[in-house]
């Protein structure tokens, strides 16, 4: 089951990172998202995220996340975590 957790604010191709802007529920380092958009279709598990360059485990609604994107994403993908 997915559930839409936030969408893409920005993409820093030079060091292929997404920064994520969490707008509903709450991801955490482990978790497998999927990111969504008219040219985007993937699924990657997070190995580790970043707020302002410091490594975090967790976070919740109202963060933006840096996370390390294995394929190119566009602002505006739509982010879901893969729930059991």
């Amino acid at each position: 089951m997915e559930e839409e957790i936030g969408y893409v604010e920005h993409y820093f191709t030079h060091v292929g990172v997404a920064a994520i802007a969490i707008t509903n529920g709450k991801i955490k380092v482990g978790d497998t998202i999927h990111i969504k958009g008219a040219t985007t279709d993937f699924q990657q598990t997070i190995d580790s995220m970043e707020i302002d360059r410091k490594k975090i485990d967790e976070a919740g609604v109202g963060s933006s996340v840096g996370i390390k994107a294995k394929e190119r994403v566009r602002e505006h993908d739509v982010v879901y975590v893969i729930r059991d």
